[in-house]
């Protein structure tokens, strides 16, 4: 793909934060954003260059510019893309998502997406460890090695002992706990209509604004919250159960899925997919 310009990356930086601030972010966050948008024009020099000679290091050290900020314009610069404005905008296409890496075309992504379920490269990066995705024909041991290695660039993903942290950031999660009361906090806002909407480009044919978008902070986390518009939620009536969690802490975007029990233990209640015993172990220390 062509090379994207300095204001081409200062244009969707800006058009982050109006979208920031119309879905009512926090104040400081948007104009972040601008602030990066006015370095990013204002350099002697591509931001490209910059990435390809220093890596996301001398795009962090431009005036401004933190470490989630850096990650995005290299999104931009490599990609042509960021994920995050296409959420904010209501244009995620989770298959274009995943063929947007390495060694994973649009074929494989859309049988990934339907076959597996997998939504994000979170859940592509499990089933790459786990064994699943070995189990996809065409994906042999030297793909699969790529694939990994890809989506831990991408993932920010520090390599080395477990619970080993990033320069500039920490990869430890967030408790079950904090997921939990951004979820109750998204729901009971989305009840309440007091949230802005957006209109999802898929599965939306009549162009509906129908998905609340939350933007709120626990400690140094900034979090988007809205429910699940994939093909699977639609399939199983879950677009007003599952409720997707997008957190940045400075080594890269993260996210949870937040759904209703459907069996003992904890049946009707709120869970983190994937960490159903930590969230029973919450559960029953509130009962003590």
């Amino acid at each position: 793909m062509a090379e994207i310009l300095n204001v081409e990356i200062a244009q969707r930086l800006r058009e982050v934060a109006a979208l920031l601030q119309e879905q009512g972010a926090n104040p400081f966050r948007l104009q972040a954003y601008r602030h990066a948008a006015d370095t990013v024009q204002r350099l002697d020099r591509p931001a490209a260059e910059i990435l390809k000679a220093e890596g996301v290091e001398g795009l962090r050290k431009l005036p401004g510019i933190g470490e989630s900020l850096a990650r995005s314009i290299r999104d931009l610069i490599v990609t042509g893309r960021l994920p995050m404005l296409d959420r904010l905008r209501g244009e995620t296409d989770h298959v274009a998502v995943l063929a947007s890496v390495p060694g994973i075309g649009a074929a494989m992504a859309k049988r990934l997406h339907h076959d597996l379920s997998i939504d994000t490269l979170e859940e592509l990066e499990a089933a790459a460890h786990d064994g699943r995705l070995s189990e996809i024909e065409g994906v042999g041991p030297k793909k699969l090695a790529g694939i990994i290695d890809s989506l831990a660039s991408r993932l920010g993903r520090v390599r080395g002992r477990p619970g080993a942290t990033a320069a500039h950031g920490s990869l430890q999660e967030p408790s079950v706990a904090e997921l939990l009361d951004v979820d109750r906090e998204y729901r009971e806002k989305a009840a309440t209509a007091s949230l802005r909407t957006i209109a999802p480009r898929r599965f939306n044919p009549a162009g509906e604004a129908w998905l609340p978008v939350l933007h709120t902070q626990r400690g140094p986390r900034h979090y988007t919250a809205l429910f699940s518009n994939t093909a699977r939620a639609h399939q199983l009536g879950k677009t007003r159960d599952w409720v997707i969690l997008y957190f940045d802490e400075g080594d890269g975007e993260h996210q949870h899925t937040v759904i209703t029990a459907q069996r003992d233990p904890m049946k009707g209640r709120r869970i983190v997919r994937g960490r159903e015993p930590e969230c029973e172990t919450h559960y029953r220390a509130q009962e003590a």
